[in-house]
């Protein structure tokens, strides 16, 4: 069984789905559902680092653009994205929530993505 421990996006509004200018996008994780994933993966280790990348890209495109990176968790992995010189359309933003996990002497990185339609409009 797989467990969505995340990542979530941090909206605290529907309607802030459409961007204009500077914006700070955020995520965050659900431990105990990661607790979960990794048991059911027959893994025991413990979690040790988070790090989020954000990327965007035109929808109906393929390639993905990078926002920038953060590790920082009290904060939502918050990353400030300025669309002031993106054209007015249908963009979607992808969050890869990497989770580093110590097992004894080994260490290893799973990960999960979340992307979401937002709309520019300058």
């Amino acid at each position: 069984m797989s467990y969505n421990w995340g990542p979530f996006f941090i909206v605290p509004s529907e309607k802030l789905k459409t961007f204009s200018g500077r914006i700070v996008l955020r995520e965050k994780y659900d431990e105990d559902l990661l607790k979960k994933e990794l048991d059911a993966l027959g893994f025991s280790g413990v979690p040790l680092k988070a790090t989020n990348p954000w990327y965007y890209r035109k929808k109906g495109t393929g390639t993905w653009v990078k926002i920038g990176e953060s590790d920082d968790r009290a904060n939502w992995f918050s990353v400030p994205w300025d669309t002031a010189s993106l054209t007015n359309g249908t963009y979607q933003i992808l969050g890869l929530m990497h989770v580093m996990i110590k097992e004894g002497t080994r260490e290893f990185v799973i990960f999960r993505q979340n992307i979401a339609d937002v709309k520019v409009e300058n």
